[in-house]
């Protein structure tokens, strides 16, 4: 998930003396192609995983994009207010659509943890990232060349399983610049408990390592009840949304499981050569998310 909530600058070009006119011209262009979304639950728990598709259809007389747009989604409750965004790069860029050709890929996404509940409505458009200038698509205008493509109900967070973050686990940080983007750093072996599901889950990790100070690949074994049942490799720079399947029985018969997060190498910033950081945390890998999701 991006988590860039971006300014367009076309709001400022419209106070322009001759904005009216230039947007009337703007809008008589012809559609370059139609966006569509879909999901892999229609029904969302707040803070749940979702596989959302995004999918482009070329129109056929579409001319050459020119430049690599980005994909604007936006999710908005019940008053049109917008709750977040997932605005990104599509997986082939712009500049190499073809007419005709049909554009689809997917990406995994949390549900931020927003104070609604209901229908949300979802809004796809491309535009430009040197500008914001937005391209015309077939489809529902809002009138700002931001298309409706679909809804999602958005459930209580209730509705998850609860994941609590045990032992061996740094405190809570958040993104200066975004408090919907909060992180804890591991340490060598961390714990996550939960209730049991007694059934087969998947675990989902949001994790990385930024590579500010630490540059080497670290190995991630992720154990249930003292048994390895994955690993997971983290690259320096690169964000990963990993899941590993728990069978049933490797969680046990207990109320209560546990998932421990065992990482083969970890460090402390103070300590690195050359470091002018005060950090003395030991520090394994950084998680944003970790979810379990019972089989239905």
């Amino acid at each position: 998930m991006t988590r860039i909530d971006r300014v367009l600058i076309c709001a400022l070009v419209l106070s322009l003396p001759l904005a009216s006119a230039c947007r009337r011209k703007q809008e008589n262009l012809p559609p370059v192609a139609t966006a569509a979304v879909g999901f892999n639950h229609p029904k969302a728990p707040l803070g749940s995983p979702l596989d959302v598709t995004y999918k482009f259809t070329v129109a056929a007389n579409a001319p050459a994009f020119g430049q690599d747009y980005w994909v604007m989604v936006h999710f908005l409750d019940a008053d049109q207010e917008l709750m977040w965004t997932d605005d990104h790069v599509p997986a082939i860029p712009t500049s190499q659509w073809k007419p005709g050709q049909v554009i689809e890929y997917k990406r995994t996404l949390f549900v931020p943890v927003y104070p609604y509940i209901g229908v949300a409505t979802v809004q796809m458009g491309l535009y430009s990232p040197k500008d914001g200038k937005r391209l015309t698509l077939t489809g529902d205008d809002n009138g700002q060349r931001a298309y409706k493509v679909g809804t999602l109900t958005l459930l209580p967070s209730a509705e998850n399983v609860f994941v609590m973050f045990k032992d061996g686990w740094n405190s809570q940080e958040v993104a200066p610049d975004n408090a919907t983007v909060q992180w804890q750093w591991t340490k060598k072996i961390a714990v996550l408990a939960f209730r049991n599901p007694k059934r087969e889950s998947t675990l989902y990790l949001q994790a990385d390592n930024p590579g500010t100070t630490f540059t080497e690949q670290q190995s991630v074994q992720v154990q249930v009840n003292g048994q390895t049942v994955d690993t997971v490799t983290i690259t320096p720079k690169h964000e990963i949304i990993h899941r590993t399947q728990i069978p049933a029985a490797a969680l046990g018969t207990g109320d209560m499981a546990e998932v421990r997060l065992v990482v083969d190498k970890t460090f402390v910033p103070a300590l690195m050569p050359g470091s002018n950081n005060r950090d003395n945390r030991e520090l394994g890998i950084r998680v944003f998310h970790a979810f379990i999701e019972p089989r239905p």
